[in-house]
């Protein structure tokens, strides 16, 4: 997941209820790490996977530059280099280490990145006591952008350890996962949605990154969507077909990459004696066939549903749909760390909060009448409109507090990392 930026609004906070979120967002963090061995910590097997290290100490690092900085008189840095190691991208801050070799910096150490931590949060809990400093509401709009950032890493953090895990041939387990009765996958049936002039973005006055807004209005046609995301049997179907060997059904883009790269099958899948197997966090398991179909680009997504006689649906439509749902479903919270079938829902619409993010086949651009910080906050998001494409919902590893129906996921339309599926949608 990419930093995003965000609105300037803010729920009112008192300082009771602001401190403990402080202190259980900062604890899940480290508690994600608890299941790691000393040697998982540094370890970085592609240059989109960053080591666990390096994430306990970015996320640090924000609190230390946008917070402590800026608002915490008399303050001291905690080490003068830190500023370059745990830099993410942030240009008008300073220089930063190469993304790609943050895996090979053994120091600081895994020790002295979890000093760092407890240091830092002394001094943000001291800070927040100092209510009647003179900015004190751009503190606690700070800190509450830093909680929410802290939370997309923790959700990274899960999904590059998998990708650092499953480099290893012996497939480590991460931790044993939470069992859940598999079930069959209810019938796909198809919703029709009416169009007309509808608002989309965010309009709750709670904290919401700043490509959620401004909420606008936009003519929509008639459209179907799938009542569930498409499962791993109906991918395999795709599979069977030889649906990655069809160029007609692939983007330009797209097709080169599937030969360049060997793609015959989702990130993770191995086929053993005509059975498919994938990497979880709990190491190789059998696929589950009524379970999403998750670790696919969004070129997969466009291919399959080129196949299927489908399209993706857009990000207006996604929203449309989801802002009548309530925020449910298998989040990071329920531990089990895997897209699970469902077919308890009670809506219409199922699952289209959590189990996967859900490509659509909107790029990535500004709303309407949006407008770019200047700064750091407004290198959180702007600077990335260009080039990738939208996903919604949330997924297994994404804390459901943190979710909403206005968010705005997005990646590279070749990625694969990530826990993104999708579902179907046509035109009406």
């Amino acid at each position: 997941m990419n930093d995003v930026a965000l609105d300037i609004g803010i729920d009112p906070n008192t300082l009771t209820s602001l401190t403990s979120r402080y202190r259980a967002i900062r604890q899940q963090t480290t508690t994600l790490c608890s299941p790691l061995e000393i040697e998982d910590y540094i370890i970085q097997t592609a240059p989109f996977a960053s080591p666990a290290k390096w994430h306990l100490a970015h996320t640090t690092w924000f609190f230390e530059t946008l917070v402590l900085k800026p608002f915490l008189k008399h303050y001291k840095v905690y080490h003068h280099k830190y500023a370059q190691l745990f830099n993410s991208y942030y240009d008008t801050i300073g220089q930063y280490h190469p993304r790609s070799e943050r895996g090979l910096l053994a120091r600081p150490t895994v020790t002295e990145i979890y000093q760092y931590r407890d240091a830092i949060d002394a001094k943000i809990l001291e800070l927040l006591q100092d209510e009647n400093h003179e900015q004190y509401q751009d503190i606690l709009f700070r800190i509450e952008l830093g909680l929410n950032h802290e939370q997309q890493h923790q959700e990274l953090l899960l999904t590059d350890i998998k990708y650092n895990f499953a480099y290893n041939p012996l497939k480590p387990i991460y931790k044993a996962l939470f069992p859940y009765q598999s079930q069959p996958s209810n019938t796909l049936d198809w919703l029709e949605f009416s169009g007309g002039l509808v608002e989309i973005g965010n309009q709750s006055s709670q904290f919401c990154y700043d490509n959620e807004t401004p909420r606008h209005k936009v003519f929509l046609n008639d459209f179907v969507l799938a009542s569930r995301p498409t499962t791993n049997a109906e991918f395999m179907a795709f599979i069977a077909d030889d649906g990655y060997q069809q160029a007609d059904l692939w983007l330009s883009d797209a097709w080169i990459i599937v030969q360049q790269q060997n793609w015959r099958c989702p990130l993770y899948w191995q086929l053993e004696n005509d059975t498919w197997y994938y990497m979880t966090l709990g190491g190789m398991m059998a696929v589950d066939p009524d379970a999403p179909v998750a670790h696919v680009s969004f070129y997969e997504a466009a291919a399959y549903a080129r196949w299927a006689k489908k399209r993706l649906p857009t990000e207006v439509e996604w929203e449309l749909a989801a802002s009548r749902e309530t925020i449910q479903g298998n989040f990071v919270e329920n531990d089990i760390l895997q897209p699970c079938a469902n077919n308890n829902s009670n809506s219409d619409v199922q699952q289209i909060f959590g189990d996967v993010w859900e490509h659509t086949q909107s790029p990535y651009l500004a709303y309407p009448g949006y407008h770019q910080e200047h700064g750091p906050l407004g290198e959180y998001n702007g600077k990335f409109m260009s080039n990738q494409m939208v996903l919604r919902g949330g997924s297994c590893f994404t804390p459901s507090e943190h979710i909403r129906s206005s968010y705005r996921n997005f990646f590279y339309p070749h990625e694969r990392w990530q826990v993104s599926g999708f579902r179907l949608a046509e035109d009406k």
